[in-house]
Formats: structure tokens, C-alpha cells, sequence
């Protein structure tokens, strides 16, 4: 059979360069040895990986999840390989003989059972090795989706289902998922067969690749953002006053579109005609969520143009949902400004996802709190109000987390004290302050998902870290306690 791999997938540790390009080759001039690797996955213990792969003798160039992911796999492939040369060994074999009964008996299956039952994170790894076999392997908590398509003539992997369905013309229920915890191993006769790896340890799948990164076009995923639009006809009619004949109803960007459609509806089942109209145009097809932080504010300056005569100046409302606010960079460096030369009465800015306040370490860029508009907000309110004694009690807590005999009390996400003073709507505030632009004249209201409303719209995906500070592993917990030190030490030696 033919074996073919390649993978799309921007670099998730806020770098770029051709030594971040998946898939990875490890080289071996036994042919069984050789193994490539790619993976749609982020690592949260890798530094005890690296540990763990020096204690047992390797010396690795390079630090990072990919590399050392290839590094731990191919040694555990390696040891497969080894015990396959002392069986042929042991039952008389010679040269190419030992080969071929190396390729016929190579069981990866017991590769992954050695390999990942030490790995923490979000993971959907792909790989081929030099005797042909094929391996995808899912995280057990089920974070990161995959699912494959097998007939008698091919099997094939991807991470969204509609990219399998347009490629073999194929129904939904044709396309299956591989569950959490479990791989799909094609041998190298072409045999396809699922196989448990690791157990179950939950069912958080990501809900943030529902609302941004997968594509609408997934049936399933389709409904889910017009459902997170329609949640949020009530708070946006509050917003409005419920001036619905003086209203304009738009979306930015793109991936907003099918939440926009499903705002709609929500209104129209209600009995209220709303006007709608395409109010902002992107100029460059570029997200400046994954863009570098070098670049991203330079690009958020030139992203977007405006319809103009589109809204009645200063009697207009101008409502414009959002699939998420993350950062607040393109709202503050582009949006906001642009929007304001329209002269609307007021400007309503909905998020189809609840506030963004925790980072994510499973694979999606956005790992350093200060990054992050809400927990910015979450600060300056704070220091506001003088509690300081809830960042600093914060501080000690998570570093305390981080010792290798933490007290009784040591575990857990200690950073979500930082937001519990607030309400959402005072969160609010406080970021339209600080994203306002200097010099825009319409007033700016900011309406989130709830995060009962998330849960309504998506209700089997239940990973909702970076907006509750839930995490599902020990690593995302542990990480996020490291950034909140990180932040608190980085900002004292700055202001010392």
C-alpha cells in the first residue's frame, strides 16, 4: 500500500521557522527504526520528558515538544525493533530474513503503551514508520479532535470531519471520531483496526476549536455557532434598549458569519425584522490572533475598510458580533477606530464566546496572561480598588504550587481568585477602557456568551479552560500557576 502524510499547523509556541514545519523525520539506517511524526498537539510536562529521555542516556539538540515527542517515540520504537531482532535471533533467522520478520511482527500499539502513558497535554499524533505502519493516536481526555474514513481502498486522518467528507464525497455518519485515549493503526498490509492505548481520563473536548478554529462547514459545528449567536438576542436587546428600528446588525471577521446568521434568526423567532448589512470588509486575508506579537499591531492597523452611508449617523445603533475577544488588539488598533468614522449612536460589540481569561496549553497560541484583555482588566481593577493583597496572596499561592512539597492546600488554579471580585459586566467596563482609542466619540458596550449559554450551544464539548480556568490535566493547572508567576515576578523586576 501507499502511505502519504502532511500537516498544516502554525507554530503554538508563539515562533515560526522551518524547524516548526510538521512532519518531523527521525533517520535510521534500519529501515524499521525510521519513524516520521507529525501531531496537532501542545505538551504541558515536556521539560520532564527532556528529563526523563537524559536520564536514560540521549543527549537532545534541540528542546521542544515536537522534537523531543519524536525523540521519546522513536526510542520506544527502537526497543520494539530490538526485541523483534532477538526473537528472529532466537528462532534461527539470518540477515534480510531478520528484517522481514521485523517488518511483519513490529507492534506499535505496545510502542504508544510505552511511550505516552507520561505525556500531559491536548494530542492527536499522526506517524509513519520505515516498515509501514501508520499509526493516530488522541489524547485521553479527548481534547484535540481526529477523526478517519476506512473502506476497502483507503484509510485516511484528519482533524476536522468535512475535509474528509468533501475529499471522498462521504455522509457525516461515514466519517467516524477515534475516541479519547485510543489510536487507529493501519498495519502494513493495509489492516485498519482501533485499539485502546491509554484509559479514559474524561471528556473535555475543545470548545474553542468549535467556536473559531474548525470549519463551519461541519454540520454539527454549523448549528453550534448559529445556537451561541442566538443566546445572545437578550443581553444585546438590553444593550440597544430595545431599539431595534434604530439598529444596524453586522460581523467581523469571517468566522463570525454563521453566529451572525444564528443572532438573526433568534431575533426574527421573536417577531423583531432587524437590519442587517455588511458593514466592515477585510482587506488582507490574515488572523491577526496567530499572528506574532511583533507584527500583530502593526497588522491589526490595516486589516479592515467600512462601508460607508450604510447606517443614519448618530441615530443608528451599530451591533457587530465577534466570534471572540482574545487579546483585544484588532478592536483597539483597527476596529473601534474605523467603526467610529460611521458616527454611530453607540457601538455594541458582542463575543459569541464567553471572556477569554486563562491561556490555553494544548495547542492553541495564547499562553501568556498579560496577553489577555479580561485578565489585563481583571488587574487594573485591582489595583483600582486597592487589593493588592489579592495579587500578591495569588502570587504565593501558585509559587507555593510550583514546590516539590506544596501545602495541603498547594493545588488547584489559584489564579481564578483574580477575577473573583468581579462581575462580568465590571470586566467589561474596564476593558472598553482600555481598548477605547484616544480621540473615538460613539460610546462602546461590550456583550460576551455566558458560560451557560456556551454549554447550551455546544453541549458535548465540555473543555472550557480558557474561559472558567478549569483545566483537565495536572500540567494545564501547573502551567497556568508558572505564567501567573511568571507575570507577577517579570512586572516587579520591571517596575524595580
Amino acid at each position: 500500500c501507499q502511505l502519504f502524510m502532511g500537516h498544516l499547523r502554525y507554530s503554538t509556541t508563539g515562533k515560526s521557522g522551518l524547524q516548526y514545519i510538521h512532519p518531523f523525520l527521525r533517520r535510521n539506517n534500519w529501515r524499521a527504526k525510521n519513524l516520521c511524526l507529525c501531531g496537532n498537539f501542545n505538551m504541558t510536562n515536556i521539560d520532564e520528558i527532556f528529563e526523563k529521555i537524559v536520564r536514560q542516556g540521549q543527549s537532545p539538540r534541540m528542546f521542544g515538544d515536537s522534537y523531543i515527542t519524536l525523540e521519546w517515540m522513536g526510542h520506544r520504537l527502537d526497543r520494539e525493533v530490538e526485541r523483534n531482532f532477538n526473537a528472529a535471533k532466537r528462532i534461527g533467522l539470518q540477515d534480510l530474513d531478520i528484517t522481514h520478520y521485523i517488518d511483519d511482527h513490529v507492534d506499535m500499539s505496545r510502542v504508544l503503551r510505552s511511550a505516552l502513558p507520561d505525556y500531559d497535554g491536548g494530542y492527536v499524533l499522526c506517524g509513519l514508520t520505515g516498515s509501514g505502519e501508520m499509526f493516530a493516536v488522541r489524547d485521553p481526555w479527548g481534547i484535540r479532535p481526529v477523526f478517519f474514513y476506512q473502506d476497502d481502498e483507503v484509510v485516511a486522518v484528519a482533524s476536522e470531519r468535512p475535509v474528509l467528507q468533501t475529499t471522498f464525497d462521504l455522509s457525516a455518519d461515514q466519517v467516524q471520531e477515534i475516541p479519547p485515549g485510543q489510536a487507529l493503526i493501519v498495519s502494513r498490509h493495509g489492516e485498519a483496526n482501533t485499539d485502546i492505548i491509554l484509559p479514559q481520563k474524561g471528556d473535555y473536548q475543545c470548545s474553542f476549536e468549535r467556536i473559531y478554529f474548525s470549519r463551519g462547514s461541519d454540520s454539527e459545528i454549523y448549528q453550534e455557532r448559529k445556537r451561541l449567536g442566538e443566546q445572545l438576542t437578550k443581553p444585546i436587546l438590553r444593550a440597544i434598549d430595545i431599539d431595534t428600528e434604530h439598529s444596524v446588525f453586522s460581523f467581523i471577521p469571517n468566522t463570525a458569519e454563521v453566529a451572525f446568521y444564528g443572532m438573526v434568526e433568534g431575533f426574527r423567532r421573536q417577531g423583531l425584522d432587524v437590519r442587517t448589512e455588511k458593514v466592515a470588509w477585510k482587506d488582507i486575508k490574515l488572523r491577526t490572533f496567530i499572528t506574532e506579537a511583533g507584527a500583530r499591531n502593526d497588522l491589526a492597523a490595516h486589516v479592515y475598510d467600512i462601508t460607508y452611508g450604510c447606517l443614519e449617523p448618530y441615530k443608528d445603533n451599530l451591533v457587530i458580533i465577534d466570534d471572540s475577544i482574545v487579546r483585544g488588539t484588532t478592536l483597539k488598533e483597527s476596529i473601534f477606530k474605523i467603526l467610529d468614522r460611521l458616527y454611530p449612536k453607540k457601538i455594541v460589540m458582542v463575543s459569541s464566546s464567553p471572556q477569554v481569561r486563562y491561556p490555553d496549553f494544548y495547542g492553541i497560541d495564547m499562553a501568556r496572561l498579560e496577553e489577555l484583555c479580561a485578565f489585563r482588566a481583571a488587574i487594573a481593577l485591582l489595583e483600582e480598588r486597592g487589593m493588592w493583597q489579592v495579587i500578591t496572596d495569588t502570587y504565593e499561592a501558585c509559587k507555593n504550587s510550583l514546590t516539590p512539597n506544596p501545602s495541603p492546600k498547594g493545588k488547584g488554579n489559584f489564579v481564578q481568585a483574580i477575577y473573583r471580585p468581579f462581575s462580568v459586566e465590571e470586566i467589561n467596563e474596564k476593558m472598553v477602557e482600555m481598548m477605547r482609542p484616544e480621540g473615538m466619540e460613539a460610546p462602546i458596550e461590550l456583550v460576551f456568551q455566558s458560560i451557560e449559554g456556551l454549554h447550551t450551544a455546544i453541549p458535548k464539548h465540555h473543555g472550557d479552560w480558557y474561559f472558567t480556568g478549569d483545566y483537565p490535566t495536572p500540567g494545564g493547572i501547573r502551567r497556568v500557576n508558572e505564567a501567573f508567576v511568571g507575570w507577577f515576578e517579570n512586572r516587579n523586576n520591571a517596575i524595580s
